[in-house]
């Protein structure tokens, strides 16, 4: 199995137009017939101010992911977006482990 996560600290002020924005890119996903992941929020200590988490079955599924992802306008114009938003962005891809 497959797992991204996506990290995004937000300038100033912007946490919650930063949480916002991934929802609209994680309902672009869902048009796109992807899973819709899941989004959490810190609440607590330090780290990104929104994460992004989705599991996928292989390396093919997730390859195919980023495929329709990197074909979308939709999703190419939201992530443009975000990045205005952003100080920093971490994208970390992992396999389980067993």
């Amino acid at each position: 199995m497959i797992v991204e996560a996506t990290n995004y600290f937000a300038k100033d002020g912007h946490a919650g137009a930063v949480l916002e924005q991934r929802r609209k890119a994680t309902e672009i996903r869902k048009q796109l017939g992807l899973d819709p992941g899941r989004i959490l929020v810190r609440i607590e200590g330090d780290g990104p101010d929104v994460r992004w988490e989705c599991s996928f079955a292989s390396r093919e599924a997730y390859d195919a992911d980023m495929k329709a992802r990197g074909g979308s306008q939709a999703f190419a114009d939201a992530r443009k977006a975000m990045h205005t938003l952003l100080e920093r962005f971490e994208r970390h891809i992992y396999q389980t482990g067993g």
